[in-house]
């Protein structure tokens, strides 16, 4: 398989997963791309996430897990995955975990896993559970996805960084990151929660008009990927918009690698190095605004 073979396939993969594509025309392009059904099928393994070893494995001794629902008003409850430090101090700091379009699947409960790793409590909640939650078909989570009420999702969500911080459960402070649509819907929580989130960290999620930027209160870190242009034609513009109004911003635009580049169950878009590095990077950033001094 070519470079050039593998590049396109990529970009017809974004073009399915992200703008509506029918998969007979997906899979007939990748198809003609790949020179034939059988190469099509192999190229696709390797563009699609799938199973993989966990980072950090659920039984990992460092860490506890549990399953909970939060209602976050009155009929509308959301199933949600947790992992904390197995030693937790008091009021320690939340970071929610927002899925990509694929729902609440195996690789961001291992996501959820590695901030408690690393000191945080991690709350990963499924925005298809009013639907029936996260299914296994992955086409059919994205077209679930699609069929959000995003006005009311958000609403929801910021709804639930409000519960999570507080004062009945300590009044942590409250982070948030997400991936794909959850790095957009990190964007849009940013602006809804005001100063009830403390800190957020979108991966590649396209972002909102420029004009909301002046409603955020929380200090962003932006992760783009180099060659994702259809991303960073609204993530680049919503950081200067952050910028030129004074608030707290760091966009980090890692060359070279493409959409979902942190996603470690995507082998040919993974980028380890670009993973690692952004990664220790958002550590090191909720680390200066969640952990309290005092």
């Amino acid at each position: 398989m070519t470079q050039d073979v593998e590049r396109a396939a990529i970009a017809l993969f974004d073009q399915f997963t992200h703008e509506g594509m029918d998969r007979r025309a997906f899979m007939a392009e990748l198809t003609r791309i790949a020179g034939g059904s059988a190469a099509a099928s192999l190229l696709l393994s390797g563009i699609a996430a799938g199973a993989a070893e966990p980072q950090v494995a659920a039984t990992d001794s460092r860490i506890r897990t549990r399953e909970l629902d939060l209602e976050v008003a009155p009929g509308r409850t959301y199933k949600t995955y947790q992992a904390s430090p197995n030693r937790r101090a008091g009021n320690t700091s939340v970071v929610v975990v927002v899925h990509e379009n694929r729902g609440l699947n195996d690789h961001i409960r291992d996501v959820a896993r590695r901030l408690a790793v690393a000191g945080y409590g991690a709350v990963a909640p499924d925005f298809l559970s009013l639907s029936g939650g996260t299914p296994a078909d992955e086409d059919r989570a994205r077209t679930m996805i699609g069929q959000l009420d995003m006005a009311q999702t958000v609403t929801d969500g910021a709804a639930m960084i409000t519960l999570l911080q507080s004062p009945q459960r300590g009044a942590r402070r409250i982070g948030v990151t997400g991936f794909c649509w959850g790095g957009a819907m990190v964007h849009r929580l940013a602006v809804a929660a005001g100063p009830a989130l403390s800190a957020a960290v979108s991966f590649y999620g396209p972002a909102p008009d420029p004009a909301e930027a002046s409603r955020v209160s929380a200090p962003m870190l932006i992760h783009l990927a180099g060659r994702d242009e259809r991303v960073n034609r609204t993530g680049v513009p919503w950081a200067e918009a952050l910028r030129g109004g004074g608030k707290d911003v760091t966009l980090v635009n890692h060359p070279d690698v493409d959409h979902a580049f942190h996603n470690d169950t995507s082998a040919a878009r993974y980028n380890r190095e670009a993973a690692e590095r952004a990664w220790a990077q958002t550590i090191d950033f909720f680390g200066r605004h969640l952990r309290r001094t005092a």
